[in-house]
């Protein structure tokens, strides 16, 4: 029952599972239908020199969270070992008292579950900048990825997810890396003081404008006629 945290934050925030070596793997010379092309847009980026660097960098510019983190996850796992083992003994009596077992085990699971948003909280800055990296590489993929159908002569581009079999002529993540690479070499780590994900920021603005009292314009009214 060890504690369960955001471990992928802690090694790196490693968030995207596609190999980025394999995905973006040069297009091989043979056969291919003009016009058409298929990409990988997520192994894109993690393949990008912004992203890579920034994956490099991160565990520097935050290790006071990191440290702080891992200290306190020591710590409760501390904290719960004599009661899991308490557990499993009284667990394994000849006629254990159910109810004092369930009530232990609840203890044990709040603990845990307060333990993982304690440490979720202390590695939300890590989590910002992961977002905030990957918004500022998202804003150049578009036009990178038309760069690129352009030099190629590309007019088609086909999520690589969504085809079942394809062979790597089609590829272009390598050339769209390449035009990504030179769009935004590197990003900034750090977001601003305040700074919110563009979905955050959106939900924001609509909340805010649904706030506002209607304005609708009113008729103006009639002056009496005279008789």
């Amino acid at each position: 029952m060890k504690i369960r945290y955001a471990s992928a934050l802690l090694a790196g925030l490693a968030v995207l599972a596609v190999s980025p070596t394999a995905a973006v793997a040069q297009a091989t010379s043979g056969t291919v239908t003009p016009g058409i092309a298929i990409a990988n847009p997520s192994a894109v980026v993690a393949a990008s020199a912004a992203y890579q660097t920034a994956q490099q960098q991160r565990p520097t510019t935050y290790k006071p969270q990191i440290d702080q983190a891992n200290a306190r996850k020591a710590q409760i796992e501390a904290q719960l070992k004599p009661l899991i083992d308490k557990l499993q003994a009284d667990s394994k009596a000849a006629n254990p008292n159910r109810a004092a077992l369930q009530a232990q085990y609840e203890q044990i699971q709040q603990i845990e579950q307060a333990g993982q948003a304690e440490i979720q909280k202390i590695l939300e800055p890590l989590n910002l900048s992961q977002q905030y990296v990957l918004e500022q590489i998202g804003d150049k993929l578009d036009a990178a990825t038309q760069a690129a159908m352009d030099k190629k002569k590309i007019t088609l581009v086909i999520d690589s997810q969504s085809v079942i079999k394809a062979g790597q002529v089609y590829n272009l993540n390598q050339d769209i890396l390449t035009e990504l690479n030179k769009a935004i070499p590197s990003a900034q780590l750090v977001p601003p003081a305040g700074w919110m994900p563009r979905a955050q920021r959106e939900q924001q603005a609509q909340a805010q404008a649904a706030q506002q009292p209607a304005t609708a314009a009113q008729p103006a009214k009639k002056a009496p006629e005279g008789r």
